[in-house]
């Protein structure tokens, strides 16, 4: 029983219930691009089109997107090492960047495999 409550307790905590509603605001928002796109294409068949011949500007945009989060991340590297400078901090670092560079070569990889 007392398992039951602290997994209700996680499940309602403040912090989860605000990345549930971040989570389902970009559903949302992902629903409502793809449902005005075919509005104004006119067809799935035409959504599908545009969306093709727009791959590479998604493709730069998501370029862009790296560049921004790669900046970002060796900011925050920098002031985390120096706010921890121990082995451990410095290996969890690593791993994050190795988790997350995984991460991209596998959405990238999927794209690829999606558009031959």
């Amino acid at each position: 029983m007392n398992w039951v409550l602290l997994q209700l307790q996680w499940l309602f905590n403040l912090r989860v219930a605000r990345a549930l509603l971040w989570t389902l605001l970009c559903v949302v928002l992902a629903i409502a691009a793809n449902v005005v796109g075919i509005y104004f294409v006119g067809s799935i068949a035409g959504w599908e089109r545009w969306l093709a011949d727009a791959a590479s500007y998604f493709m730069l945009w998501r370029l862009c997107l790296y560049g921004a989060t790669g900046y970002g991340w060796i900011w925050m590297r920098r002031r985390l090492l120096a706010r921890e400078p121990g082995t451990e901090a410095r290996r969890r670092v690593i791993r994050a960047e190795v988790a997350g560079c995984i991460a991209i070569v596998a959405l990238e990889a999927s794209l690829l495999s999606q558009s031959m």
